[in-house]
Formats: structure tokens, sequence, C-alpha cells
């Protein structure tokens, strides 16, 4: 009895130094690699999730997120179509395909997910850049930028998707060389002055048509007033008329009957005459 027991109390200290638990955490996946025996070599690597029981001497478990990360990547330099320079500081976000863990391992033998993307996938990013970059000039670049991007971003995505990763996002940060930006300035300078004077010119313009039509305005006005007192002044007249030609009679009569000629050369009293 006490044989059996110690055999079993072997067995139990021979299972515990042989064996270990991980649980693979969520938003992970787990990569189990046979270190030694038959199974080493291309079909040494399995996918494991959640509870997992392995023997820490002949194998390990790695865990790689399947959840999406952002990496912001050192700028580069490269040249455009007609040989200007430009700045490229690109930011992608990005993940694993679900499922395809233990064929990233496979091909990279990273424990760390991110040698990978900072390395490997670095290079596919710059390449990518290169090439369409190429295929652009300086001004084509200026008022095409967003086909061009749009031609980075298939790119880079077909080619990540060979390499086992999903192309979530992909920001370019193209800086364009200093003198392009110091032209366009000047450009964008010497257009707000011409909308300024061209503002100005309008502003005196209306301004002067506002001065025209107030004179004429005023000039109306004037016609209306005279007209009115030449009316005015022309009733009066034709009013007064018989009364001033009565007044001058007046003014002229020496107090005496007038007397007129008849025509026999006869003399006639009109006073004799109203008698």
């Amino acid at each position: 009895m006490k044989k059996i027991s110690l055999l079993l109390a072997c067995a139990a200290l021979c299972c515990s130094l042989t064996s270990c638990y991980e649980r693979v955490d969520a938003g992970h996946e787990g990569v189990k690699v046979n270190l030694y025996g038959d199974k080493k070599g291309v079909d040494d690597v399995s996918l494991v999730t959640g509870a997992v029981w392995y023997n820490p001497f002949t194998t390990a478990i790695y865990e790689f997120p399947t959840f999406v990360i952002t990496v912001d990547y050192e700028p580069f330099s490269i040249n455009a179509k007609d040989g200007s320079s430009f700045t490229v500081d690109p930011t992608i976000s990005l993940k694993i395909i679900d499922g395809k863990s233990p064929e990233v391992f496979k091909k990279y033998r990273k424990e760390n997910i991110e040698d990978v993307i900072n390395t490997t996938l670095y290079n596919y990013v710059k390449n990518a850049f290169r090439i369409q970059l190429n295929n652009y000039t300086t001004d084509e670049l200026v008022s095409k930028r967003e086909e061009f991007e749009k031609s980075i971003e298939d790119r880079l995505q077909k080619e990540l998707e060979a390499e086992n990763f999903h192309l979530e996002q992909l920001t370019s940060g193209l800086q364009y060389p200093q003198s392009l930006v110091d032209a366009i300035n000047r450009k964008n300078e010497a257009v707000q002055e011409a909308l300024k004077i061209e503002n100005e010119v309008k502003a005196v313009e209306a301004a002067a048509k506002k001065r025209v039509a107030e004179a004429e305005g005023n000039a109306k006005a004037l016609g209306i007033k005279g007209d009115a007192e030449a009316e005015y002044n022309r009733k009066i007249a034709t009013s007064l008329s018989p009364l001033i030609i009565q007044n001058n009679m007046i003014d002229k009569w020496d107090g005496h009957t007038p007397v007129f000629t008849g025509a026999n050369g006869t003399i006639l009293d009109v006073s004799k005459m109203v008698k």
C-alpha cells in the first residue's frame, strides 16, 4: 500500500514538474510550438485558445494580439517622378488576420509581433510609398493627393494580406518640399492680394454709383422744385394780369375825363356823353 502511494506521489510530482497551465487572454491567439520531437519543424506550430496545458520542457506558448494596433513609423524621404524630394511620416492601423497567428510565427519566428511590425512591415510601407510616389509628378501630388494616397492604401493592403495582416487605416503624413510650400504661399498671397484689390475697386465703383445716384436724385428734386415754382409763378401772373393793367391805367390817369377824337375830327367829351 505504501509502495502504491509512493508511486502515485512520484507520478503526481512528475506531472507537476513536466506540466504547465496557461490561459490565452481575450483578444489574443495562442501559438503552441513543439521544441523537440518528431513534430519539430514545419508542423511544429498550432493555434490554441483558452486554457492550455503543456510541457514547458518540450513546448512553448506564445500569445499574439488579434486587436487593432496603431503604429507611428519614423519619417523617411522619397522622390517624385520629377525628382522632387518628399517626406513621409506614415501612421498605420493593422491587425493579424484571425486564425493566422501560427502562419506569422512560422514565417518570422518572432515571439513578439511588434518585432515584425517594426521591421518587415515597415519595409513594406516604405517600398509601397517609393513605388507609388514615383508615378506622380510634384504638381500631380498637389492636385491628386487623394488619388495618390488611395493607390498607396490599395497596394499596401494586398501586400500585408499576403503576410497575414489586415490594414485597417493608413495616414501618409506626406510633407511637401519647402520650395513648393513657399511657392504655394506666394501664390495664395497673390490671390489674396488680387481679391483685396478687386474688392477695393468694387467698393470705389459702388461709392461712385452712389454719388451719381445722389446727384441725379438731387437734380431731379431741383427740377421738380423749379417746375413747381414756375407753374406757381405762371398761375399768379395769369391771375394778376388784369389787376396790373388796371393799376397801370390808374397810375397814368391825370384826373381829367378822357377825350376822344371822332371820325370827322370832332372832339368828344366822355363825361358829357355819360350824362
